[in-house]
């Protein structure tokens, strides 16, 4: 998480397992020591960079303002094949309407067409998540931590947008997405569809006063109305079971609600919680989607252990801790250094190793949970 120090030169906070400890800055509210000099600009740093509190908030309303603008346009693209959809569900009853000599297959043509425009969709919508998430995590986790002081943004957020950033993937399953995207549109033009073909097997060329007769002017080609209204049938109850079927997952949040494990929940205190009878108060949270980088512990065993050591706390900004350790087969004593990363982190670790000792081991395993400073923290 990026940290201020109104002091340079600047620290570093990403601890681990031995890592230093730094001073923070003093709360808002609190005046400076007397006889204390002007203070300087905060000085932001994260892992031998270094910017102030004014750069670094500018790079991210810039930041901020190109993932707008990247949702947007995604947005445009939801709404565009949808209206896409519409039209030629209007055109194609239009056109089979129109004449009694016009066969019904062109609904069903285009019930598939519009299936077509719903995959697309689907897909987009995923794409659309993505950019959305990366906005979410701005506003909830820096925009408004900002807007309440003291300025604490989530231990986690930074580490969970630079994954985002490093090795994108969707938030959200293309069963859910096609689903949410069914539900929401697409189920009412399929509902006008099986409408418009009943009618029009009802209606042309003469109303007819029989079900028989309607499965035979279903028919199509050598394939018997029976078999035609069937297929249609089953197609479309696989089309509601998975629409209806995905409405418990929750994957994504949607487009407006909350998208990052806990906020406080300010709303009506008589809205009911989850089906417990139980009303939500002020101080209660609600579950969000939590993402981060995977974490991994790592093991450097060395005859350089004090200078691998040295160089990683200085340029990786990452405590080690030493164990004592033997060698089994030579006899040998020598320290074995833990340092826990991120798996961003593994190749610049071993670049360090590299340098100091080429005849070292590194041994990195996954880590399921790291709490601590620089990590998740270690009292939710």
């Amino acid at each position: 998480m990026p940290s201020f120090n109104p002091n340079a030169p600047p620290f570093a906070t990403d601890g681990a397992p031995g890592a230093p400890p730094s001073t923070a800055p003093p709360g808002p509210g609190v005046p400076p020591p007397p006889g204390a000099g002007p203070t300087p600009e905060a000085v932001w740093s994260y892992r031998g960079y270094n910017l102030r509190a004014s750069e670094f908030t500018t790079a991210m309303v810039h930041y901020y303002r190109a993932e707008i603008q990247r949702s947007n346009a995604w947005r445009q693209r939801l709404d565009t094949t949808t209206n896409w959809a519409v039209i030629t569900t209007s055109a194609a009853i239009t056109f089979s309407f129109s004449s009694i000599s016009n066969h019904y297959a062109i609904l069903l043509l285009n019930v598939v067409l519009i299936t077509l425009f719903l995959w697309i969709e689907a897909r987009r919508y995923r794409y659309y998540e993505l950019w959305s998430y990366r906005a979410r995590l701005i506003e909830t986790d820096f925009f408004a931590a900002m807007l309440v002081p003291p300025f604490t943004p989530h231990a986690e957020w930074a580490e969970s947008l630079a994954h985002s950033l490093l090795v994108p993937s969707f938030p959200i399953t293309t069963a859910e997405a096609f689903g949410r995207r069914f539900r929401r549109n697409y189920v009412w033009l399929y509902v006008v569809m099986v409408v418009a073909v009943l009618f029009k097997l009802y209606l042309h060329p003469i109303p007819v006063s029989s079900w028989d007769g309607v499965i035979q002017r279903a028919a199509i080609g050598n394939t018997s109305g029976e078999v035609v209204l069937t297929a249609m049938l089953i197609f479309y109850a696989i089309l509601f079971i998975i629409g209806f079927g995905t409405v418990g997952m929750h994957q994504s949040s949607g487009e407006i609600l909350p998208k990052y494990e806990s906020i406080p929940v300010v709303g009506d205190l008589f809205h009911k919680s989850g089906g417990s009878g139980k009303p939500w108060g002020l101080g209660q949270i609600m579950p969000r989607l939590t993402r981060h980088r995977q974490q991994v512990l790592t093991l450097v065993v060395t005859e350089q252990a004090k200078p691998v050591a040295d160089k990683i706390m200085a340029e990786m900004k990452r405590g080690v801790t030493a164990l004592h350790g033997k060698g089994m087969y030579s006899g040998q004593e020598r320290d074995v250094l833990m340092v826990a990363l991120t798996v961003t982190e593994i190749n610049q670790l071993k670049a360090i190793v590299a340098a100091v000792d080429t005849k070292a081991f590194v041994i990195v395993s996954p880590a399921q949970e790291v709490h601590g400073r620089g990590f998740q923290p270690l009292q939710e």
